[in-house]
């Protein structure tokens, strides 16, 4: 045994931390805390918040000024904008989270983390992870499905680094010395176990390359796979582990008890019950069945009850310490992102009613809501930590509370020029594309709505710019602050150890029989989120009367497959829709509302979520193949004002032909009827088509060889839409 006044010295295996304490009161435990781990988290989410800020302020700057896309595919907006939603939501707020995370998990469970091997392999292997992204993602191999695009095997490394983070935690969880688990832990185990589902269910694809897949779910089932994994992304990634933050850190910082125990309980199991229902309302009025609609709205609404729940318990907190929130830019940078968090979350409920979403769908204010909650409850809380945090690692002061109070000053300008520019830009937008003339003819025409973003685009990147430049002023003050101070890598602790012999005495809450069981705590987290998931697919996937086919729907040829390959790796989704609502102003502006059956062979589905340009469902047929060919080329001679970057590789790029028997095979697998046998000859129909539209070219004197990636694309183009003319037009000769 160690005696107590020669502590023993850290060492670098986990099990050598732990030693036992003699004292005259009882034997205690002394161990370390490592705080080496959380150190590097803290520095890696500064880091990936600036390069991920740097991706957004980019990626806006292109809507002002196309020409930024400096005609390279890499540097595309559809390639960029990727490149800015992974860096801020897995990257920034990723390493956000561990860092909270390692931090207050070893002191709510009084114990050093499981394993240090583990945390060194979580925060390479996440690493690791996010510049395999950035790599991939501006190189073009995407999934083309929203917060999702990463391909395959970064998929399985996801799946596995993450599974390493919750043997540690659970590891950790259960060698601790603390009987009951604290409120924030019972977010951190929700999100372990929910993010894992959502990964690997929206993940299940099918490889048929190195790189490349295909989503096994298609059209409306994909989409609800989809939605269902991207709401529940921002609720379990966004949401949950933020709030356990939140219920640690804040208190801490006011030096104040969490407000209501009891609350806490009915906010963590309401919200995590709750939400997994919400994701239909990402897409109503669209082809989805009504029942599933319905569900995402009615679950959506009720939403707001747990979420404010959430809000009171924590400004509440606060109760009695508004002197020291003036004074303490800490407590200022968590009550901005409190109050975020609560607009955001009264604001979603709103959207999911129909009447709402009616305007709102497809146009800037989902942007602003969505930057509401990253911009002001994940950055501003991760600031917030931040702040409070790196001086306690590395004991000494913060360099300059003036220069983090500008920061808070700044940022929140920086909010604000952000999200009123862009709710203001998507009311005009809505307004805009429904308004008819006195004759009943659409008054604007869609181009002139994208010009009319401009100013509005041009005051968000101020917006933008000013967060960054907060940022920034942030990263200075804590690299001053780490200069003046000197890190604990290992901080001594001392704690009784478990009692396992413990007697409960008198008439206890009934909440804490499970919270002395964290497997079983667990188990029924998981039980609980995933009941809504079950409800919604299990009709959706097994009843086929919720996805009626259509005869004259027929599988993409191959050169048209290739050309839908290369829209997707375009990141083409990221601007079009292929989804038309059954709403007058649309049908009279795109054509015929879109029908489930439309979407049997699209793997992956490509609704979109935001129309910068014109929605395409309907687009096959209504311009001739040397329009798209000059519009790829040269956007403006096409549709002059237009923020659509030129495309010029395309018609470089000689299109690859070599891997379309292995696309037919993995489609015949996904169930796509092309005939046995077909994937060895499908290039001969491939090159037929190609040079029919080679030949269409020509006509219009343009020169172009029949094996380059621009012909495919024009294939794809030209196909959209027409499957569902040819039914009416049967239908009418009937």
């Amino acid at each position: 045994m160690q005696n107590s006044s020669q502590p023993e010295k850290p060492s670098q295996d986990t099990s050598a931390q732990e030693v036992k304490l003699h004292s005259s009161v009882g034997e205690m435990d002394k161990f370390f805390y490592d705080n080496k781990i959380v150190k590097w988290f803290a520095y890696a989410t500064i880091f990936w918040g600036i390069v991920g800020m740097l991706a957004g302020l980019y990626a806006a700057l292109q809507l002002v000024w196309p020409a930024l896309s400096l005609n390279t595919a890499a540097t595309t907006f559809g390639r960029v904008r990727p490149v800015h939603t992974n860096a801020v939501i897995f990257a920034f707020v990723g390493n956000g989270i561990f860092m909270g995370v390692y931090y207050s998990l070893q002191r709510l469970c009084k114990a050093r983390m499981f394993s240090d091997k583990l945390s060194k392999i979580h925060f390479w292997g996440w690493q690791s992870i996010i510049v395999l992204a950035a790599v991939t993602l501006l190189a073009g191999y995407t999934s083309g499905k929203e917060y999702a695009e990463l391909e395959w095997p970064i998929d399985i490394l996801i799946a596995v680094v993450w599974v390493t983070f919750g043997w540690n935690m659970f590891g950790t969880i259960l060698k601790r010395r603390e009987r009951h688990l604290y409120v924030a832990i019972w977010f951190y185990i929700a999100t372990f176990v929910t993010v894992a589902m959502l990964h690997i269910v929206n993940s299940i694809e099918l490889p048929y390359s190195t790189l490349k897949s295909y989503s096994w779910y298609a059209g409306v089932q994909d989409a609800l796979v989809q939605w269902w994994y991207g709401h529940n992304a921002v609720a379990f990634f966004l949401t949950t582990p933020y709030l356990g933050l939140m219920y640690y850190f804040l208190p801490k910082a006011a030096n104040r008890p969490v407000y209501s125990y009891r609350l806490s309980i009915v906010h963590f199991w309401a919200l995590i019950f709750l939400y997994i229902w919400a994701g239909p309302h990402h897409l109503l009025y669209t082809a989805l069945p009504n029942w599933a609609q319905s569900l995402g709205t009615v679950f959506s609404v009720m939403l707001i009850a747990p979420s404010w729940g959430g809000m009171i318990n924590g400004l509440l907190t606060l109760r009695g310490a508004w002197d020291k929130v003036r004074e303490d830019v800490v407590l200022k940078f968590m009550v901005v992102a409190i109050t975020a968090y609560g607009m955001a979350t009264f604001e979603g409920p709103m959207l999911s009613l129909k009447s709402v979403n009616a305007i709102s769908h497809f146009t800037d204010w989902t942007i602003a809501h969505v930057h509401v909650g990253a911009l002001g409850w994940n950055g501003f809380l991760t600031f917030g930590i931040l702040y409070w945090l790196i001086p306690r690692i590395f004991k000494t002061q913060l360099y300059s509370n003036k220069l983090a109070n500008w920061h808070f000053l700044i940022g929140t300008l920086g909010i604000v020029f952000y999200a009123i520019p862009m709710y203001w830009a998507g009311f005009m937008q809505s307004l805009a594309w429904k308004e008819f003339t006195p004759e009943g003819q659409l008054k604007y025409q869609f181009l002139e709505t994208v010009q009319q973003m401009k100013p509005f685009y041009a005051m968000r990147s101020v917006g933008g710019t000013l967060y960054l430049i907060g940022a920034l002023m942030m990263t200075y003050n804590l690299f001053k602050t780490v200069r003046s101070g000197k890190a604990v890598n290992d901080e001594p602790a001392e704690a009784m150890p478990l009692n396992k012999n413990y007697q409960i005495q008198g008439k206890e809450h009934w909440h804490r029989w499970i919270e002395r069981r964290p497997v079983q705590f667990m188990f029924w987290s998981l039980v609980v989120v995933i009941i809504g998931g079950v409800v919604e697919f299990v009709p959706t996937f097994l009843v086929k009367s919720n996805i009626p086919t259509i005869a004259s729907v027929k599988p993409y040829t191959p050169l048209e497959l290739q050309g839908r390959d290369i829209y997707v790796r375009e990141g083409c989704y990221n601007c079009h829709s292929q989804m038309i609502r059954p709403f007058r102003s649309e049908v009279a502006r795109y054509g015929e509302y879109s029908k489930a059956g439309e979407f049997v062979y699209d793997h992956p589905f490509q609704w979109g979520s935001k129309r910068t340009g014109p929605d395409l469902a309907r687009v096959g047929g209504k311009y001739p193949d040397s329009w798209h060919f000059n519009h790829m080329y040269e956007p403006n001679s096409m549709s002059p004002g237009t923020v659509m970057p030129r495309y010029t590789w395309l018609f470089d790029n000689k299109l690859d032909t070599a891997i379309t028997p292995a696309k037919i095979r993995a489609m015949q697998t996904l169930g796509v009827p092309y005939p046995a046998g077909y994937d060895k000859v499908a290039n001969r129909d491939l090159m037929k088509q190609a040079e029919q539209i080679q030949g269409n070219l020509a006509k219009d004197k343009i020169n172009i060889k029949s094996d380059r990636e621009i012909i495919a694309v024009i294939a794809y183009l030209q196909r959209l839409g027409k499957d569902i003319k040819m039914e009416q037009k049967t239908a009418s000769a009937n």
